[in-house]
């Protein structure tokens, strides 16, 4: 869709506002929104002003005057929004010289896509990903310096068995999600309400279900899509997951570890290289993979550590990427074996759904910055034919102490993460993709933000273990 017709869009759907949306460095979706008079069709040359002072891992307040420039490709009309509005995505571009602003995580994305095709490996990555996220009934957090607790509730939660009240049982038991029919999975309807209005905001969905864990862990699919636009349907997808929830007076989370002793929420990535319509993953390698595919595999588990940080970012991740308990910690790759980095799955024969499953990442990542990261992994591994090594089939608990030690495996914390993306990320930097003061910036911004407040500060459980020692 053109501006034109995204002006004729916005008319034939009687539109009173256009809003506005770009997403900060940690990923978080912002908005600005105007009066529809306001959007012209100089509009997507123009843009608008906007204040970026503000913006989480964005500019020094002296140089926060930065223009949102509307795609028109990305418009569909708000279902949430009681005033009719348009939605469509925005580039952020430097008023001054016009040229696009190095940490929009959404121009990087697209430096990623242009890279491959200018690296002549292929022309198109498709990226599909599986976000997975809990729906609780309450939520209640605080931190100060005489206290600190959260408390989080489910009406699907299978702590709700003893309670005296209101119970109906039939709730998951910890670790049996997956997938139990009606009344045991709470949310069938919502998550078919959530299915409908993705649909109806041109979403392509696959299918959704109950996930492992009690207290309301669900999935819902999305069929595959070039990297940029992989990127944006995921934005809106956690969008329009959280609205729905929040109008039936649920709350969502796409932390990756908010209960203790059940399943994390992870975001499997399935991705594969295209070269003139053709899939470049086929072939009669193992598991039907070309060599350019075990290249590729070979470029992910290489800089899989450094990855962590930006696919695993938060300090919540490493609750999730835990050895020992099924979470895809070990950097090999398997046809089988889920405890994998990489997983190559294998439910067709078809050389167009030949591809990769990368699955450490989980929801809390960034998608723009997370797809270009692992593509750029990946065709780094390519262009410097890197060996992934041998497959990992054997249980993994099967292995001796000795075989377990040649697998290496992604990092135990958010500081060990980002000491790895600093000491491996020029493969990010190819085609200056990832520029260097975009990855000093993101590593910088974590360390203080997020790593270092956390070690800050006491922890309840240390109470339990330490205050009468």
């Amino acid at each position: 869709m053109n501006a034109q017709e995204a002006l004729e869009f916005a008319k034939k759907n009687d539109a009173r506002q256009v809003d506005l949306r770009f997403t900060d460095l940690p990923g978080l979706s912002q908005h600005v929104s105007y009066p529809i008079n306001m959007l012209e069709e100089s509009s997507f040359e123009d843009g608008f002003g906007i204040d970026g002072s503000s913006i989480r891992g964005w500019a020094a307040i002296n140089e926060s005057d930065m223009l949102i420039i509307p795609d028109p490709s990305t418009i569909f009309i708000d279902p949430f929004a009681e005033t009719r509005t348009v939605v469509m995505l925005g580039d952020i571009v430097d008023p001054i010289t016009r040229q696009h602003y190095d940490r929009d995580p959404r121009w990087i994305a697209k430096k990623a896509e242009l890279y491959l095709k200018n690296s002549g490996v292929a022309d198109v990555a498709y990226f599909g990903a599986e976000a997975e996220f809990f729906i609780f009934d309450n939520i209640r957090f605080d931190q100060n310096a005489h206290s600190g607790f959260y408390f989080v509730d489910a009406e699907e939660g299978r702590w709700n068995s003893g309670r005296e009240h209101n119970n109906l049982g039939y709730r998951p038991r910890y670790k049996e999600g997956y997938f139990p029919v009606p009344p045991t999975d709470h949310y069938q309807d919502l998550r078919s309400e959530m299915v409908a209005t993705m649909l109806e905001c041109g979403l392509n969905i696959e299918c959704h279900h109950h996930e492992v864990a009690s207290g309301g862990q669900c999935e819902i699919d999305q069929r595959f899509d070039m990297l940029v636009k992989s990127a944006d349907n995921m934005m809106l997808y956690k969008y329009i997951v959280r609205n729905v929830a929040y109008q039936y007076g649920k709350t969502v989370t796409f932390m990756p570890k908010p209960l203790f002793g059940d399943n994390g929420s992870g975001m499997h990535t399935h991705q594969s290289l295209w070269r003139d319509g053709k899939p470049l993953f086929a072939g009669d390698n193992y598991a039907g993979l070309s060599q350019t595919a075990l290249w590729y595999i070979g470029g992910l588990l290489r800089h899989a550590r450094a990855l962590s940080a930006i696919i695993a970012p938060t300090t919540n991740s490493y609750k999730r990427l835990v050895p020992g308990y099924e979470a895809p910690v070990n950097l090999a790759y398997s046809r089988r074996n889920r405890s994998a980095a990489v997983r190559i799955p294998m439910y067709s024969n078809s050389p167009k759904a030949k591809r990769v499953e990368f699955r450490p990442p989980d929801p809390a990542s960034n998608p723009y910055l997370a797809f270009a990261a692992m593509m750029m992994a990946g065709l780094d591994g390519v262009i410097n034919k890197i060996d992934p090594g041998e497959p990992l089939d054997k249980d993994i608990y099967d292995l001796s102490p000795e075989e377990m030690r040649k697998v290496p495996s992604m990092p135990a914390s958010l500081d060990e993460a980002l000491d790895c993306l600093e000491e491996d990320h020029a493969f990010l930097g190819k085609g200056d993709v990832f520029s260097e003061e975009l990855i000093e910036t993101f590593v910088g911004y974590k360390r203080k933000s997020e790593a270092e407040a956390v070690r800050l500060r006491p922890h309840p459980y240390e109470f339990a273990l330490y205050y009468d020692i």
